[in-house]
């Protein structure tokens, strides 16, 4: 069995390599992100199962590995991977669920928390107040605490559940927008669910946890910014493209929302005329939400245990189109 990974983020994939040759497994490994679809075919085309990380995986590429019946994304989103294209050609998708979910929600609510206290204006404040001899707290003041707020949560799946369980006994009122959980999943979350209107009106702190697909594209936008308070804040950890960037531009220097914190971007590293860059009121990570020492070896060894499943006959523990494997 022939594996080869199309792009990768660890440093090398040495543990990779030994751990497979064990099972009689070859790996090959490249670093095609941004490389054009031929060059990404002529690498891939003779591969039993594809590793891919950013590479986009559209339908001209998936056509041209003819070998192929696994592709294995490294991470939970698949938005840059054709899943109908993989359907049509027998592939199966494997991702990986678990993968950083912890992380991605303590991110969140560190964003949340550093809105709420402003936190990073605060630098500001103190060095200017150390300039001036005196305090000054007119640039951060009003300050609000947190119990009693309204906690809106877009998504409230592997994420945004924990993100729930973990603010919960900060004295919020929680509420969440999820018409794909079940009613017993509704219930044991404990919260009350609402529309999207109604979360984005009564929320104090929005925070979006979705897969980005038609439906959650530019979920926050001009019409539900305009719903929110204008003491309120907005909050993304999930993908780019769920926030209108124009829009939140707008947002923020019109006082329509009092301000945001985003963590991922439509292109990626943003180039220098983002338009968020320059804007007070906005806390901008650089997509490190799913980042730590633990998370990187998590997914290390959850596709090498997913490959070798697949060398022995068997699936990925996760799979997007589950009607090829059936």
């Amino acid at each position: 069995m022939k594996v080869v990974v199309t792009d990768y983020i660890e440093e090398n994939l040495d543990w990779e390599k030994e751990r497979l040759s064990k099972e009689g497994i070859e790996l090959e490994c490249h670093q095609l992100k941004f490389r054009p679809a031929e060059e990404v075919i002529e690498k891939i085309g003779d591969a039993d199962l594809v590793v891919v990380n950013m590479v986009k995986m559209d339908a001209q590429v998936i056509s041209g590995i003819e070998n192929c019946r696994v592709i294995m994304r490294h991470g939970i989103g698949y938005d840059n991977v054709d899943v109908a294209a993989c359907t049509r050609h027998g592939i199966v998708l494997g991702y990986q669920t678990e993968y950083c979910k912890d992380d991605v929600a303590e991110h969140a609510i560190a964003l949340i928390l550093s809105c709420a206290r402003k936190i990073v204006r605060s630098r500001k404040t103190l060095e200017d107040s150390s300039d001036a001899g005196q305090w000054d707290f007119s640039d951060i003041f009003p300050l609000y605490r947190l119990k009693g707020k309204t906690l809106g949560i877009v998504g409230v799946g592997r994420i945004g559940s924990i993100v729930c369980a973990r603010l919960s006994s900060f004295g919020f009122t929680i509420i969440g927008c999820d018409p794909y959980l079940s009613d017993k999943r509704m219930k044991d979350l404990d919260i009350e669910f609402v529309d999207r209107h109604t979360l984005f009106s009564r929320s104090d702190f929005v925070t979006v946890h979705t897969p980005l697909n038609d439906e959650t594209r530019h979920i926050v936008n001009a019409k539900t910014l305009g719903l929110m308070k204008p003491t309120a804040y907005v909050i993304n950890t999930s993908r780019g493209p769920m926030v209108d960037t124009d829009a939140l531009a707008d947002a923020l220097k019109s006082g329509t929302i009092a301000g945001a914190a985003i963590d991922v971007y439509d292109v990626e590293p943003p180039p220098p005329d983002f338009p968020l860059f320059g804007i007070e009121n906005v806390i901008l990570t650089p997509h490190t939400a799913w980042a730590s020492h633990e998370s990187g070896w998590d997914i290390r060894k959850s596709i090498v245990e997913d490959i070798i499943a697949c060398a022995g006959g068997g699936l990925p523990k996760y799979i997007v189109n589950k009607e090829v494997s059936e």
